[in-house]
């Protein structure tokens, strides 16, 4: 499993409205990621007789993750809205592979739906990245607006080039932070030539180039060694990953950059999702989004306690100006190049969302 496929987690479940009522401490979530809840057989969530359409559907986080537990709510809802006419098999935890895996698998029809990293579609389609430019979002109110809005209607219409369908919902997967062994991070000079642990896609790794750190690539599981043997000074992730595998153990400080804001697209094989009746499509879809915005809730409910948490643990979280980090990307020409590797169209609807960032 390589970094971009594993780093995807969250934990702590709210209720809402007539979803089925869970309940999932962040101790029990970090100890099934712990153990991998690897190896689970697919969940087969069918009725007593069989479906007119049974959908497969995949992802790459545990069955403990919140995407997941509101995915399964989602697709009881949908068997009983449709009469039992629509079910599903859910293979979680990359059961059918990684993330290269899936995507030829739906694009080729062998898979039906699949829930995309948005930050590993952008290898295949450089627009539907858009929204990861550094430092483009403040705060989440911004995020929703843009994915929620004429940004997010580009990117997923962008996956019919490649023949997928992106259902209208983002869920999240949270902001990225840095964290440091010897010394805080307050400003981008304290960035030059700090060792970075970074996941392998350019995305994050020309960020880290443009504030002139030094970005090293290594595999989540062997992060905490390469952070205790100073392979690397520091690495970047949400707060939930930093907690899940104790990297407050081996590093001291965490800088709330929100760098990058990133999240997952819930998507289907294009030919399938015509085929399916219209009225069965609009049921999927529905559930779907309200899961979706339901998740986004769980996630950053679990964003506010774990940075206490943390704390409590011996972290030192450093607040900094995005400001600062913003300026330097831009004299180093991490804006202008990002800006020639996507569509003018597209990052025009960014800089009408945020700002202008070049």
């Amino acid at each position: 499993m390589n970094t971009a496929e594993k780093e995807r987690f969250g934990d702590q479940l709210i209720s809402k409205g007539d979803a089925p009522q869970h309940s999932l401490s962040r101790r029990s979530f970090s100890k099934s990621i712990a153990l991998g809840v690897v190896g689970a057989p697919a969940l087969l969530l069918r009725p007593a007789h069989a479906a007119e359409w049974t959908i497969k559907l995949a992802n790459n986080v545990p069955v403990t993750h919140p995407i997941n537990v509101r995915t399964r709510e989602a697709i009881e809802r949908i068997r009983k809205a449709t009469g039992s006419r629509v079910d599903f098999r859910l293979f979680p935890n990359n059961q059918l592979g990684g993330d290269a895996d899936m995507l030829s698998q739906v694009r080729s029809g062998a898979l039906d739906m699949y829930t995309i990293p948005a930050a590993f579609a952008i290898n295949v389609i450089p627009d539907v990245g858009i929204h990861g430019a550094a430092f483009a979002f403040k705060d989440y109110k911004s995020v929703w607006e843009a994915m929620d809005g004429p940004l997010g209607n580009f990117e997923r219409k962008e996956f019919r080039k490649i023949g997928m369908h992106a259902l209208e919902t983002a869920w999240d997967n949270g902001f990225r932070q840095v964290t440091s062994r010897d010394k805080p991070i307050r400003t981008p000079d304290d960035l030059t030539g700090f060792k970075i642990r970074t996941p392998t896609t350019p995305l994050i790794t020309t960020i880290f180039e443009g504030l002139g750190a030094s970005p090293t690539s290594v595999n989540i599981k062997e992060t905490y060694a390469a952070l205790q043997t100073r392979l690397a000074d520091g690495q970047e992730n949400p707060l939930p990953i930093i907690d899940t595998f104790k990297f407050f153990e081996v590093q001291k400080y965490c800088s709330l950059t929100n760098h990058v804001w990133d999240g997952f697209l819930m998507s289907a094989n294009l030919s399938f999702w015509e085929k399916l009746p219209a009225d069965m499509r609009t049921v999927v879809e529905t559930h779907f989004n309200e899961a979706a915005r339901l998740q986004r809730a769980d996630i950053q409910k679990l964003q506010e306690t774990l940075q206490a948490d943390l704390q409590k643990k011996g972290v030192t979280f450093v607040q900094v100006d995005q400001n600062l980090f913003r300026e330097k990307l831009r004299k180093s020409g991490y804006y202008t190049n990002f800006k020639k590797g996507v569509s003018p169209e597209g990052f025009a609807l960014l800089e009408k969302q945020v700002g202008s960032l070049s």
